[in-house]
């Protein structure tokens, strides 16, 4: 097994962790914060795809699936287009609301298809460039990769265990 396989499985992990939450899930309780000031499962994973999409597409020099596959306009949501979750106050996060959980499933697919697209092309020579000297020690392509996967893991395990709250 190479790196760039260890990261394309790292990155899908939490895809199917995300799909195993979205199974079978209603609207109502994928939109629904277990308590005021949290995030509910579609803010989770609406905000694993977007924060995946967007940092891959940076990486790659392309444009984020979120626009070049219509995802924002079906979700239409009354953020920013460019809206990714960071930052996001309470009243922002519940704004991330879907009717058909479906739709979730659908561009976190279609995130990580992108994100192992751009993933499988890279070299050991790409994962070792520095791409972020904003940092100490500066950030390479892999260390981002790694933290953009670790984002993408947090967020799908959050998912994971609001799923499993029994319901009050």
């Amino acid at each position: 097994m190479n790196v760039t396989d260890i990261l394309t499985d790292a990155l899908s992990r939490s895809t199917e962790v995300c799909r195993q939450v979205l199974d079978g899930l209603d609207p109502a309780t994928a939109n629904t914060a277990p308590a005021p000031g949290t995030n509910s499962i579609s803010w989770l994973v609406w905000h694993t795809a977007r924060q995946q999409d967007a940092q891959i597409a940076a990486l790659a020099g392309t444009e984020q699936v979120w626009f070049t596959g219509g995802w924002c306009d079906r979700f239409g949501l009354d953020l920013p287009a460019d809206s990714m979750g960071y930052g996001h106050s309470a009243e922002e996060a519940a704004r991330v609301r879907v009717d058909d959980v479906g739709l979730l499933l659908g561009y976190l697919e279609d995130a990580a298809r992108a994100s192992a697209d751009y993933v499988a092309g890279l070299t050991e020579a790409d994962l070792d460039e520095v791409i972020d000297r904003e940092w100490d020690p500066p950030v390479t392509r892999g260390v981002r990769l790694v933290s953009i996967a670790d984002d993408a893991a947090q967020h799908a395990g959050q998912a994971a265990y609001l799923r499993g709250f029994p319901a009050s």
